[in-house]
């Protein structure tokens, strides 16, 4: 059996410098091994932390200089020739020699310490150009997409700029349209990374001649697949329904239970996708959104939705009470509608804001919801998805918050009660379109 090869007696811990006694294999304070003494380098000087190198032709371990065994409360004292001291006997150790060059890391001022790794430089390349040079890039034709961040490269169809690689904002992040006295506001809010929610606007000029004015607000529902594919869709098929229906003479009712249908027709489409085009999400549901859209005309007002998107009721003059003009498809509503909840109880349970009708190729039997009304004084239809009524559910909550002069300034109202809701929290993706009743003659616009 062959025998471990013996080391010399340390009388201290190299690690430590713990006291030890003959015979000691591991040092009762630190644990340090002391069968394994690290070997005298032959090839590299010694750095001292002291932060010092030792002289030409020195060599020693990391530990001299007054921190290493030897070193004590009475002063250095004698090493063991491991160590660069004399060895037994009184002879002292070869002297070595020469040694290579330092290289390799650079060493701590400070410390002396030497850092394994290579030298870093002192300045990192931009991702963005510096804008002094931005000039002497070569600026983009006319008519091409221009990065926000650098104002000189070419945005790719990814969205990027191919100079400097931003990221740039979505056209829908926010959106804001008026036409004619009508006007709607889209914004992503502050905790979702995209808007999923979409609306259209429209005038049209009924058989009679009178006006007629029409707002359709969709929100996609985020645990399906391309929600927001699914509220655009929904909501360009329902305004173009209602702006080629109206002008026919179809009843305002039954020309939004039409579009209705047509929008439902629209979302249903997008589930039939190529198999390449889940294969990334294949659990997701088929793309899904809710639709609330309101008609006004010089008499009439006229409101549809399907799923928990909203239409308010706001008196101009605040003469008479606000109201409420849609029913949610939602777990809420019908716990409340069945008598099992108040709504208070039912509107705090977590499954609240669950719905149970939206437009989809998965949906449940399609049932539009359609009604009329005939106000007897001006007012102004709030519709909106619930991104805004979060923030003033009650009637008289989003009385509160629509502008006195929103029949006059529907696209500054309309930003009013986006703020509404960012200030809130902006939770949700937040739209809301603003309708004056009666519906203003053609061309009349907001002052």
């Amino acid at each position: 059996m062959s025998q471990m090869p013996q080391q010399t007696a340390l009388s201290r811990c190299p690690s430590c410098e713990e006291p030890l006694e003959s015979g000691d294999r591991f040092c009762g304070a630190c644990g340090y091994d002391l069968s394994v003494v690290p070997a005298r380098p032959d090839d590299h000087p010694t750095v001292a932390l002291n932060g010092s190198l030792p002289p030409d032709g020195a060599a020693g371990p990391a530990w001299q200089a007054g921190s290493g065994p030897g070193t004590g409360p009475a002063g250095p004292g004698p090493l063991p020739a491991e160590f660069g001291g004399a060895a037994p006997g009184g002879h002292e150790p070869p002297a070595p020699g020469p040694q290579p060059p330092l290289t390799g890391s650079p060493l701590s001022p400070a410390t002396g310490v030497r850092f394994d790794r290579p030298p870093q430089p002192d300045e990192y390349p931009l991702q963005a150009p510096d804008p002094r040079v931005a000039a002497e890039l070569t600026t983009p034709p006319e008519g091409t997409t221009v990065c926000v961040a650098c104002r000189a490269g070419r945005v790719d169809h990814d969205g990027y700029c191919e100079n400097c690689g931003h990221a740039q904002p979505r056209e829908r992040d926010h959106m804001e349209q008026e036409c004619g006295a009508i006007a709607a506001v889209s914004d992503r809010g502050l905790r979702h990374h995209r808007n999923e929610d979409s609306f259209a606007l429209g005038n049209a000029v009924l058989p009679d001649g009178s006006p007629a004015a029409l707002a359709v607000v969709c929100d996609g529902v985020s645990s399906a697949t391309r929600p927001d594919d699914a509220s655009l869709a929904a909501s360009r098929a329902a305004g173009e329904a209602l702006l080629a229906a109206l002008p026919q003479g179809t009843h305002p009712q039954q020309a939004m239970h039409d579009a209705i249908v047509a929008a439902s027709h629209a979302v249903n489409a997008l589930a039939a996708e190529p198999a390449t085009a889940r294969e990334h999400a294949p659990h997701q549901n088929a793309p899904a959104c809710t639709l609330v859209a309101a008609v006004v005309t010089s008499g009439l007002l006229v409101v549809g939705w399907v799923g928990d998107s909203r239409a308010y009721w706001v008196p101009v003059d605040r003469s008479g009470p606000p109201a409420r003009l849609t029913e949610d498809d939602s777990w809420a509503a019908q716990m409340v509608a069945a008598g099992l909840m108040n709504e208070a109880e039912a509107y705090a349970d977590e499954r609240a804001h669950a719905i149970t009708g939206w437009l989809g190729a998965d949906a449940y039997e399609l049932e539009p919801h359609t009604a009329s009304f005939k106000p007897d004084r001006p007012g102004v239809v709030v519709v909106c998805t619930d991104g805004l009524w979060n923030y003033a559910e009650a009637a008289e909550e989003m009385a509160q918050v629509v502008p006195l002069d929103a029949a006059a300034r529907p696209l500054h109202s309309a930003r009013v009660l986006v703020g509404h809701a960012l200030d809130g929290g902006g939770h949700d993706n937040v739209t809301v379109a603003l309708l004056p009743f009666p519906a203003p003659p053609q061309g009349a616009g907001s002052a």
